[in-house]
């Protein structure tokens, strides 16, 4: 039976552990991530110091990776929601470095996902309208001699996870 021969990657970061009330902070915070440490406490049951020391822990050893806000695009001019699955010809790394490096910030760009499958990556766009969202699939994708195939979905509604962790 022949050898593997792949170079094996770095190792799988180390799960760190958790215990119940670290569990039950992060709860709190993913679904309301500027409630307040008194209010966190109370409802963990621990001191505020207590809290604030856990939170920090949490933050430093990255489990939290950070607070964000649920915006309103409509508002903000652009109700238009796309995913936008794209298929890269050249599987180098150089390609793949090189559209990842770029993707996330054109203009419009709310993330970027890289898949296995069919499909090498999705964006997930917002735009003013059908004919921008049409401007930025011809003027920054298919206009990238990497992608060779570019597939727009129209996102109709976005209901967000219970954030059950």
């Amino acid at each position: 039976m022949p050898k593997d021969r792949r170079t094996p990657g770095p190792p799988p970061r180390p799960v760190p552990a958790l215990d119940e009330v670290d569990r039950h902070l992060v709860r709190l915070l993913a679904a309301d991530g500027r409630m307040a440490n008194n209010a966190l406490a109370e409802a963990v049951g621990i001191a505020p110091s207590t809290c604030l020391a856990r939170v920090r822990s949490l933050r430093q050893r990255g489990i939290i990776r950070g607070f964000h806000a649920a915006v309103d695009l409509g508002a903000l001019g652009r109700p238009l929601q796309a995913m936008v699955a794209v298929r890269i010809g050249a599987h180098s790394r150089d390609e793949i470095d090189r559209f990842r490096a770029k993707a996330p910030g054109l203009p419009g760009v709310l993330a970027l996902f890289h898949l296995s499958g069919a499909n090498d990556y999705l964006l997930h766009v917002a735009a003013e309208s059908p004919d921008a969202l049409r401007d930025f699939v011809l003027d920054h994708l298919t206009a990238d001699p990497a992608v060779v195939h570019a597939e727009t979905s129209l996102i109709f509604e976005h209901v967000p996870g219970t954030h059950s962790l």
